[in-house]
């Protein structure tokens, strides 16, 4: 099996315990010997695909009694939450992590599908072609924040 179904079998085994659990606490190792990979295989899933941007928050303790807890965030009803995606957001933004982030607003019904098929039309490589790609990456980053700043308004007024 290769590394790429590999780590989709480690996130679709992680996501279905989330789904039982708002939260759920792991050890490296053993999650890796279940798995039969090393160590760093664990780490990449957990970076990759477990992030601010996914809708999740990931905090790790390391030695002999280490752990990774991994909270699914509860968008709709927390403004803070949506503020510290806002903040994770890197001054130039790519259109994978913009896709992250709208597919998190989405799943968590903060977005309908229509309004987010919408907002990655705009923020598209197509839309913002300005010849230059870090602008192009400056530009998405901004209107991100911009959007994520109006659904934090928003959530803080319901």
């Amino acid at each position: 099996m290769n590394d790429s179904n590999m780590s989709d079998n480690i996130e679709t085994y992680l996501k279905q315990i989330l789904q039982q659990a708002h939260e759920i606490e792991i050890r490296r190792v053993e999650l890796a010997q279940r798995f039969n990979v090393v160590p760093s295989q664990i780490n990449y899933v957990i970076k990759t695909r477990f992030n601010t941007e996914n809708g999740y928050l990931v905090e790790s303790k390391r030695g002999g009694g280490g752990y990774i807890r991994i909270v699914k965030m509860a968008l709709r009803n927390e403004p803070r939450l949506i503020e510290e995606i806002k903040q994770q957001l890197p001054k130039i933004v790519s259109f994978r992590t913009a896709t992250s982030v709208v597919s998190s607003l989405c799943r968590e019904q903060i977005l309908t599908v229509h309004e987010s098929e919408l907002i990655l039309t705009l923020l598209s490589k197509e839309t913002l072609s300005v010849g230059d790609v870090t602008v192009q990456g400056q530009l998405r980053a901004r209107l991100l924040q911009q959007l994520l700043s109006r659904l934090r308004f928003e959530s803080e007024r319901n």
